[in-house]
């Protein structure tokens, strides 16, 4: 299984990715946790380009754009390599991310064509200015006026494949947070709902 948290810069994912892989672990699964970007050499040159002054110009998100397709392109042979030992996967963001910061949607799908689609998108969802307040400044996408059209297009984006998207309310605090998440997992791993804190 293919799990990915997705949201806003700021929004709390790596914070619940590690409450949720302990939990599956501590539920008897194996976890394996992935990111995007990755840590290979097309990963590392993403990360120097979002904290560059102009990475949320229009022809530098079709740089990004290519670049995460690329990079992604990499981290599918080890989600499948992983599923097929019986792990959970659990990624900090998958191409779901460019077609929210990244446009036009319509390449962003073709360039990402090749991608396997989470079994699960769980969004945390929360208001800009919390977000904004969580983060290190240190990359261009941290700015209100580009975060709140960000947003805008996750809600879009999950409103469209409420299947397999699931919207958990990031304004809560952390604990209600994790709880909510194990809700949205449970169901799709067997486990009881009963118990669930």
């Amino acid at each position: 299984m293919y799990i990915c948290l997705e949201g806003i810069d700021g929004s709390g994912k790596s914070t619940q990715i590690e409450f949720l892989s302990q939990w599956l672990i501590d539920s008897g699964f194996k976890v394996k946790k992935v990111v995007e970007p990755t840590d290979s050499e097309v990963g590392l040159l993403i990360r120097k380009i979002l904290r560059s002054p102009d990475a949320t110009s229009p022809n530098t998100q079709k740089i990004l754009g290519l670049l995460f397709a690329a990079d992604r392109l990499t981290l599918m042979e080890k989600i499948a390599k992983y599923e097929e030992e019986g792990e959970i996967v659990i990624s900090d963001r998958s191409f779901y991310s460019s077609l929210t910061y990244q446009d036009p949607e319509n390449w962003i799908l073709e360039i990402n064509k090749f991608v396997k689609t989470p079994d699960l998108a769980i969004l945390l969802d929360l208001d800009v200015d919390l977000a904004i307040s969580r983060c290190l400044k240190t990359d261009e996408f941290e700015k209100k006026s580009f975060l709140l059209g960000v947003r805008e297009r996750y809600i879009e984006l999950a409103n469209k494949n409420k299947d397999s998207f699931k919207i958990i309310n990031g304004n809560n605090g952390p604990n209600k947070v994790k709880t909510d998440i194990k809700k949205a997992v449970a169901p799709l791993l067997g486990i009881c709902l009963s118990g669930i804190e």
